[in-house]
């Protein structure tokens, strides 16, 4: 029998696995978001660097874990505590640090959308997104018609009554387009990933609490049983 719980030590394992891949699936996705990092940056996003950080964090915090419940070992479950400890004031500062970081971006969104979006509107990716939302919420360029240069897309023509403000001089595309700018759009669609995040942080200050709490109690039933005259609190899980 083992120093600590069956079914205790198979559960703090299994978590541990989960989150370990986890971290792999978010060291993937930074990869991916990287390519966006010089476009959110210019509207004061915090660098990509913090994602390295903690996915990377992540994945190896729980290959500790799985280790310390594996080993049961006291040294190494009090380590994987400290982590756990660390991780829960961590997750509560990026949590407040997003919550800072999305007001910054709305505000700078609607101070320097023209300037953010010009050097990249010509990009497939981005185009096609910003038409989406164009036809979709009526309206046009991200700060002002001005964004797109001398060329107006089709997604700008405005067939309603309201909201419609005739061609600029000296441009080409619909007779009439949008008159109201798309920024308030685009933050919307922003701001679904913002909070998610938000949810994120502090879900996983909670769950590394638990953790905590786990491998303290953990740590309990280890020296508990090497204690001298201590007795094995370990039972069978079923």
């Amino acid at each position: 029998m083992g120093k600590i719980n069956g079914c205790l030590r198979c559960l703090f394992i299994f978590f541990n696995v989960l989150f370990a891949i986890i971290g792999g699936l978010l060291i993937y996705g930074v990869v991916k978001a990287t390519i966006y990092s010089a476009q959110m940056s210019a509207v004061g996003v915090p660098g990509i660097g913090w994602g390295w950080v903690f996915a990377i964090g992540m994945l190896a915090i729980s290959c500790l874990g799985i280790f310390a419940g594996s080993s049961e070992k006291a040294l190494v479950l009090k380590i994987f505590a400290g982590f756990m400890g660390a991780g829960i004031l961590i997750m509560l500062i990026f949590g407040i640090v997003v919550v800072v970081t999305r007001n910054k971006f709305k505000n700078n969104l609607e101070t320097t959308a023209s300037e953010f979006v010009k050097p990249y509107i010509q990009e497939e990716s981005l185009k096609s997104f910003l038409d989406s939302i164009q036809s979709q919420s009526q309206c046009c360029g991200v700060g002002s018609v001005n964004d797109w240069g001398d060329e107006i897309p089709d997604s700008c023509e405005c067939r309603s009554v309201m909201g419609c403000q005739a061609l600029p001089q000296g441009k080409k595309g619909p007779s009439r387009i949008y008159s109201q700018p798309c920024s308030s759009y685009v933050f919307i669609f922003f701001d679904f990933f913002f909070k998610a995040f938000m949810i994120f942080c502090f879900g996983f200050a909670g769950i590394a609490l638990m953790g905590l709490l786990t491998s303290l109690l953990m740590l309990h039933q280890v020296k508990r049983h090497d204690s001298p005259g201590g007795a094995s609190i370990a039972m069978k899980g079923y």
